[in-house]
């Protein structure tokens, strides 16, 4: 096994380290300690990798891409010197690689390994790059991609509510990619970036100037930072310096758990930071391993001494054999001035994440190769059953098993790699807080893992949070306030789409909700409020028998109608008197009995227009109408022809008889009849919600099904009415003491005034006053032919009974019994 580490990440962060206690080469040299408890555990344990001692290569590259590829190949060839396409391990064989922390590094290292066929595992490389299996067929790692970090820190700026954020990366691979898929996921749920710097690694300010500019110039909140702890030190000195304050920073697990930016001069520019780091548990006995440390047993490794000399600043003198190159600190150490340093130095350092995905690289590692020892020949994964020997392993053979390896780990959870050779995503989310001493610190805050990599659960107690700027609440980053329901978003010339003002919703639309981009229509049944932010509930309007207007038309009805009955009651008692024999008594009986129904009929207007309410009230009405009608136009008929065929030889006297006035009556109904018939089976008429004719109401009303089947009715009707006023206007002159033409010609022409004036009253009118319109049409019409054809009669036969006498009406001329 191999891995490949950084002792110094570069001048500037080696002093620092000098200055904070050693924090980060003590961090350092915690994970070649990992490496060394790791072996040693799984070498004591007997149910892996039995009688086989499990032992491992270490070298330091320096962050030199140049030394990446001189250690690989220097590990690979087995020789003090890197040979390209030479290997001479004939005792201890190389299983696989774990490294580099870099993802740049690492792509770099997958690159050559691929040819060579050897597995490589890292524990902190966390390029999406990674993930392509057709470029990297022969990388896993136990950190997740940054593919779903950048899926998981959108999630988390969304639940915050953060729409409008700043954003700066490296300039490498790692930065690059994780900055550029959150971005397009940032996007993508219609958020917007202000701006997106990179921190640059070839000029000398590093891009630098141009961040600090543009943070300051910036008016978001919120800016996240997705780079490595080490390239950022320069940058927030910057900002300190520029007393760069009132950001929040949200950080990438790049730097999320920093030990080189945890100093106390940082919390002022720092302090309350949040984001995602490596998921991390407890190590089973690691700590009980540092704690019992001896330094009587270090390795004499230079590597060992220059670490310890420099991180606790004294010599130690157990270590003679130095060959590496450096100016060793002038004062001795004691023993116990060696341990007492070494735990000050461990207390010191905050990020162990990094130390637990190493522990479970090699886990991987040892656990593939076990279940490699354990192969049964013709049960084997490879041609023909095959297995491969424990004693002369095939890198490509030991990827196999690594593919398929699930680790049980410490907390009942397992690790195990998916088709890209990602672990299952898991990330803590932390915070950076200030305690009472002053320090800052580092605080669990929430979680965000996954069963896939497409989809994440977000858990986050937002009540441990310490936000900056001393607010309690959650910071609010938006370029426009939101939009209030009621109104919707307008865009801005020039602006990114999070930056709009807010525009009221016109007339009729409503916006329900917060931030709506568009304004709609409420349901039909339905009206907008006047505050546009809900739909309400149209009131239903018809002419309903609660209301006073039903009411009184409703009364006025049923009252009117009793009146021809009274009548006909009289004309009874007072059949044979001349006057009511005169007038034919029979036609007189049955119009007295059409007007009641006339007037009965405007009942099935008032109420629900129901489906047969509306199927029979307009036929009800036009065919009581025309039997009315007819039986004046018979009566008119009658009078003309009982005059005229007392002339002598006249050609008329077989036509004055009652079977000539009950054929015009039923010719008359029946044509209408056959009208409302082809009515009601061509179109008919049904209920329907209006909601045009009255702005904000529901008017439920009867659709006649055919408007000209409707109008065609009544100019029956009229047509009908207007015969009768014809023929009764030429039969007014006739002799007679009482000539029922002249009412007839004033019955029918207040008849056809009604009904004439009812046509552009019901195209002005809507709603229900259309319906009481026609109403009191059919009042009206039917109290004009009541008063005009039978008030005279009445007041003859009750107050002028000497009137009513054969001796009056016949005077000088005689006139045909037509009874």
């Amino acid at each position: 096994m191999a891995h490949d580490v950084t002792k110094e990440a570069e001048r500037g962060c080696h002093k620092e380290a000098k200055r904070g206690n050693g924090r980060y080469p003590t961090e350092k040299y915690l994970q070649l300690q990992t490496i060394r408890y790791a072996m040693k555990e799984i070498n004591n344990n007997p149910e892996i990798l039995p009688n086989i001692t499990l032992g491992f290569h270490i070298y330091d590259s320096c962050r030199v891409l140049r030394k990446v590829l001189e250690g690989t190949l220097w590990m690979i060839s087995g020789q003090n010197s890197g040979i390209p396409n030479y290997q001479c391990q004939k005792k201890n064989r190389l299983a696989a690689f774990i490294g580099y922390a870099s993802s740049t590094f690492s792509i770099f290292m997958a690159h050559v390994l691929k040819v060579i066929r050897y597995p490589q595992i890292s524990h902190i490389s966390t390029s999406s790059l990674l993930s392509d299996k057709i470029q990297f067929p022969y990388f896993l790692r136990t950190a997740p991609s940054d593919s779903f970090q950048s899926k998981g820190l959108t999630q988390m700026l969304l639940y915050f509510r953060w729409t409008w954020v700043g954003m700066i990366a490296d300039s490498n691979d790692y930065g690059y990619q994780g900055i550029q898929g959150m971005r397009q996921e940032f996007i993508k749920s219609g958020a917007c970036v202000e701006f997106l710097e990179y921190v640059q690694n070839n000029p000398p300010d590093r891009n630098i100037p141009r961040i600090i500019q543009t943070v300051k110039k910036s008016r978001t909140k919120i800016v996240i930072v997705f780079a490595s702890e080490v390239d950022l030190m320069l940058m927030f000195e910057e900002f300190l310096q520029h007393n760069i304050t009132g950001k929040l920073w949200v950080a990438s697990e790049g730097w999320a758990s920093s030990t080189l930016l945890f100093y106390d001069r940082y919390s002022k520019l720092l302090s309350g930071t949040i984001g995602f780091d490596y998921f991390s548990e407890p190590i089973p006995r690691f700590w009980n391993f540092i704690e019992n440390f001896n330094f009587s047993e270090v390795s004499g490794e230079p590597w060992d001494g220059m670490f310890w000399e420099e991180t606790i600043g004294c010599s130690f003198l157990d270590f003679k054999n130095f060959t590496l190159n450096y100016e060793r600190p002038k004062r001795n150490c004691t023993m116990k001035e060696q341990s007492g340093n070494f735990r000050i130095s461990v207390s010191n350092v905050t990020n162990f994440r990094v130390i637990y995905n190493l522990y479970n690289a090699i886990h991987v590692i040892a656990q593939a190769l076990h279940d490699l020892s354990l192969c049964r020949v013709g049960e084997g994964p490879f041609r023909n059953g095959s297995c491969s020997d424990i004693s002369d392993i095939k890198p490509w053979q030991v990827l196999h098993y690594m593919k398929k390896t699930r680790v049980k780990l410490s907390s009942g959870r397992e690790l195990f790699f998916d088709e890209n050779g990602d672990p299952p995503p898991i990330y803590d989310i932390v915070n950076w807080q200030m305690d009472l001493k002053g320090s800052m610190k580092q605080v669990k805050v929430g979680i965000f893992c996954s069963k896939s990599t497409h989809r994440g659960a977000l858990d986050i107690n937002i009540s441990s949070i310490r936000w900056p700027f001393g607010d309690e609440k959650v910071p609010s980053s938006t370029c426009s306030e939101s939009c209030p329901p009621g109104f919707q978003k307008a865009s801005l010339q020039g602006e990114p789409s999070c930056c709009y003002k807010c525009v009221p919703c016109s007339h009729g639309e409503i916006s329900n909700e917060t931030d709506a981009t568009e304004c709609y229509e409420c349901p039909w049944n339905e009206w907008p409020s006047e505050e546009n932010d809900r739909c309400l509930q149209k009131p239903v309007e018809y002419l309903s028998y609660e209301e006073t207007l039903g009411v009184t038309l409703a009364s006025t009805s049923v009252s009117s109608s009793f009146v021809p009955i009274a009548i006909l009651g009289l004309l009874i008692c007072y059949k044979n008197t001349p006057i009511v024999r005169a007038n034919n008594y029979t036609i007189s009986c049955l119009l007295l009995i059409c007007l009641s129904l006339c007037f009965l009929c405007s009942l099935a207007f008032i109420g629900y227009p129901e489906y047969q309410k509306c199927l029979l009230r307009q036929v009800a009405f036009g065919m009581v109408f025309a039997l009315c009608v007819s039986c004046i136009l018979a009566k008119t008929i009658l009078v003309m022809i009982a005059f005229r065929a007392t002339k002598p030889n006249s050609d008329l006297r077989r036509w004055a008889s009652p079977q000539v006035s009950y054929l015009v009556i039923c010719m008359g109904t029946i044509i209408q009849f056959l009208i409302c018939i082809m009515w009601l089976v061509i179109s008919p008429p049904f209920p329907e919600f209006n909601v045009k004719a009255k702005t904000g109401v529901i008017v439920v009303e009867c659709n006649e099904g055919s408007p000209t089947a409707f109008w065609f009715t009544l100019g029956y009707l009229s047509f009908l009415a207007f015969i009768s006023l014809l023929v009764a206007f030429l039969a007014r002159q006739l002799p007679d003491s009482f000539n029922e033409a002249k009412f007839i010609t004033f019955s029918m022409l207040a008849f056809l005034s009604v009904w004439v004036s009812f046509i552009p009253t019901s195209l002005s009118t809507s709603g229900k006053y259309i319906v009481a319109m026609e109403i009191f049409a059919i009042i009206f019409s039917s109290w004009a032919i009541l008063s005009c054809l039978f008030l005279p009669k009445c007041y003859i036969i009750l107050l002028k009974p000497h009137i009513n006498s054969r001796k009056h009406l016949l005077g000088k001329h005689v006139i045909l019994k037509l009874n």
